[in-house]
């Protein structure tokens, strides 16, 4: 490797691991103004939802100048290859993150539903699969990326939970759906927010190791029986 590709390489990770940083503070932003019920957080959110977008835009030109430049190969154009698919992830990470604080700002200022979710725990899980999901890009360590996707999983399960309980309660009050499809929406995004990280440690596995490990749950379940 050059020392001008190097330069570049690093350039090109720390532009990534910024991105990254704005897209998890908008995230905890989002999910701590819909918990805390604050409004103004959530206006936070949708301040900075240019920034992500500019920064997007930058790592993906920072990307394409580096293939121009140096035309690198094997573990180099992998990295490059997984900046370009987690920045775009990212990007659609801040959109969801804005999803959610529009739909936090509008329930704050309405009657809190009466049931118990499993909110707290949802948020929780989600929040630290993006954590670990980008502690994983900056170390390359394919170990806590495997972890990341073993934790989607509970997330959905976690979702599923929220949307039985949810209908039940739209069922026995009708004056609460309005607050309920809401609430369905976000946990909706949070779910969505925790399949991109999926994503992103699917891609630091590739950027590492080589090794294209998307869609194979999917795959091993259509397999025939006799054949497992």
């Amino acid at each position: 490797m050059t020392k001008h590709l190097r330069s570049d390489l690093e350039h090109l990770k720390r532009r990534i691991l910024a991105m990254g940083a704005l897209v998890e503070e908008a995230t905890n932003l989002a999910i701590s103004s819909l918990v805390h019920r604050r409004p103004e957080l959530a206006e936070q959110v949708l301040l900075g939802d240019d920034a992500i977008d500019d920064m997007e835009l930058d790592v993906e030109d920072s990307c394409l100048k580096v293939l121009a430049l140096h035309q690198p190969v094997a573990g180099d154009l992998r990295f490059i290859v997984a900046v370009m698919k987690v920045n775009n992830d990212l990007e659609r990470m801040g959109d969801l993150a804005q999803n959610i604080a529009k739909r936090s700002a509008d329930l704050s200022s309405q009657a809190p539903l009466d049931v118990e979710l499993e909110f707290d725990d949802m948020m929780e899980a989600v929040r630290q699969m993006v954590s670990s999901s980008l502690d994983a890009l900056v170390r390359g360590d394919t170990d806590l990326a495997r972890e990341v996707i073993a934790s989607d999983d509970n997330v959905n399960r976690l979702q599923r939970h929220m949307f039985k309980d949810l209908e039940d309660l739209m069922r026995r009050d009708p004056d609460s759906v309005g607050r309920a499809v809401q609430t369905l929406s976000v946990a909706r995004h949070l779910e969505r927010i925790a399949d991109l990280a999926t994503n992103i440690a699917e891609d630091i596995v590739f950027m590492v190791e080589g090794d294209v490990i998307r869609h194979r749950k999917a795959q091993l379940a259509e397999r025939p029986r006799d054949l497992r």
